[in-house]
């Protein structure tokens, strides 16, 4: 499975920056859905509410998909892979 890598960052609420990919299948292209992911991420690391946007979240590249990530993205639809300041 091909995958789209959308680069993300987003200002916590310390102030300090989060930056995590998600992935999504290449056949999602919608941004409000993307968007949703990411906050839907978001919330379970105390973040919810924080702006995620095309400014924040841009398309990177694409992929082929390990099988655990084509599993995330069977039962929610996405997969994030954490970067830097998201613990």
């Amino acid at each position: 499975m091909q995958v789209s890598v959308y680069d993300t960052y987003v200002t916590r609420t310390d102030g300090s920056v989060m930056h995590f990919d998600i992935l999504v299948p290449t056949s999602l292209t919608n941004q409000a859905t993307i968007h949703g992911y990411g906050q839907t991420y978001l919330a379970t690391k105390g973040q919810a509410g924080q702006p995620l946007t095309a400014r924040e979240c841009r398309f990177c590249h694409i992929e082929q998909a390990t099988e655990s990530i084509q599993n995330s993205i069977a039962n929610q639809g996405f997969y994030i892979i954490e970067m830097q300041g998201c613990l």
